[in-house]
């Protein structure tokens, strides 16, 4: 079922005739919010309009977060779907949006899933980042890392990953971890914080001999 969803999501994106199959991924993204950004990515590939639908997403995801009035209409469950489908189609025209965004926009209002819309961004930007041979790497540590501390974990980084990939960084601070650091490279995840070190311990001095 979740199959002929897909498709059906594929082809109202498509504007070719003859394009009636899903370009291959860089990589998998996974849930409802991946289903429409791989066929959004598939579309874009297709029409080569990759970096303009990059574009285009940033442009709504900025509105989403600064106009509060488009926010509300966006996640507003009681405007009917066809009217949000008309506007967002207007507002679409209006700004210039590629093809394929306005079609986007259009099929989440329709399928009520607008609310999504912020999800789908994020798997698309996925794909782009993996389409680009970038791996995306977040590390959360307990207090903010300086330049130096960065730079050499990207060196680190840099060798989990392929020779031709490039280690888009990212941090985080979040003080409950205490010391050390959790990390993500692409799918895998190493967490070496004290805190989960003190919660192991925890537990295994709390289990019954």
């Amino acid at each position: 079922m979740a199959c002929n969803k897909l498709s059906m999501v594929v082809r109202s994106f498509s504007t070719s005739n003859i394009a009636n199959q899903l370009v291959k991924p860089p990589v998998q993204v996974f849930g409802i919010d991946g289903r429409y950004a791989t066929a959004l990515y598939s579309a874009a590939v297709k029409q080569k309009t990759l970096d303009a639908v990059e574009r285009d997403l940033k442009k709504v995801q900025d509105a989403i977060k600064t106009d509060v009035k488009f926010n509300e209409f966006v996640r507003n469950p009681t405007i009917k779907r066809s009217l949000k489908s008309d506007a967002l189609k207007a507002v679409a025209s209006k700004i210039s949006l590629n093809p394929q965004t306005s079609n986007l926009l259009q099929t989440l209002a329709e399928n009520g899933r607008l609310k999504n819309i912020n999800g789908v961004i994020n798997a698309f930007k996925i794909l782009m980042a993996a389409h680009r041979g970038e791996v995306t790497c977040e590390v959360v540590t307990a207090r903010d890392l300086d330049a130096a501390q960065k730079q050499k974990l990207e060196g680190v980084l840099k060798s989990f990953v392929k020779s031709n990939e490039i280690i888009h960084l990212t941090s985080k601070v979040d003080p409950s971890i205490i010391g050390g650091m959790i990390v993500s490279i692409g799918d895998r995840y190493v967490d070496m914080s004290v805190a989960s070190k003190i919660k192991k311990y925890t537990e295994i001095i709390s289990t019954p001999v």
